[in-house]
């Protein structure tokens, strides 16, 4: 069984989940899988077609928004922001290898949204997670929405 971080009040980060894991994540209302890890990336992951099968079969939805360690672009932030907004204030639950690129994206589309580096970084570091190789672009994309 995976272990499931919360982050904040929607969102929880979780290294690699299991078929098995998406029954847990529906008890705890959660509403959307994110899967942020590359297919592939090792031997031992469960396939992403996998988990979205068992998110169909749970009533959870299911959106892939792969991140490899080269790094992270817009797209994929815009991307996670448009995933969060659609769940609304439904927990949501993303993974990747280690849970470190999920809640990294999803400080960068906090920041996009503009809150507060700070308590981004808070909030990531209470749940486990470091936003440090990061900081510079959260700073930069939080000044930006907030004018």
């Amino acid at each position: 069984m995976s272990q499931f971080r919360q982050i904040d009040g929607q969102f929880l980060a979780s290294p690699q989940i299991t078929v098995e894991d998406v029954a847990l994540a529906k008890e705890l209302g959660v509403t959307l899988i994110i899967n942020n890890r590359p297919e592939g990336e090792s031997d031992n992951q469960t396939p992403g077609a996998e988990i979205a099968a068992a998110a169909q079969d749970a009533g959870i939805a299911y959106v892939a928004i792969p991140v490899t360690h080269a790094g992270f672009s817009m797209p994929q932030v815009d991307a996670f922001q448009q995933a969060l907004r659609q769940a609304g204030d439904a927990p949501v639950l993303a993974y990747c290898r280690s849970g470190t690129r999920s809640t990294l994206l999803w400080a960068l589309a906090q920041a996009a949204n503009g809150a507060n580096p700070f308590e981004i970084a808070a909030k990531a570091a209470a749940g486990g997670y470091d936003i440090g190789p990061i900081r510079a672009q959260v700073d930069i994309l939080s000044a930006r929405a907030s004018g």
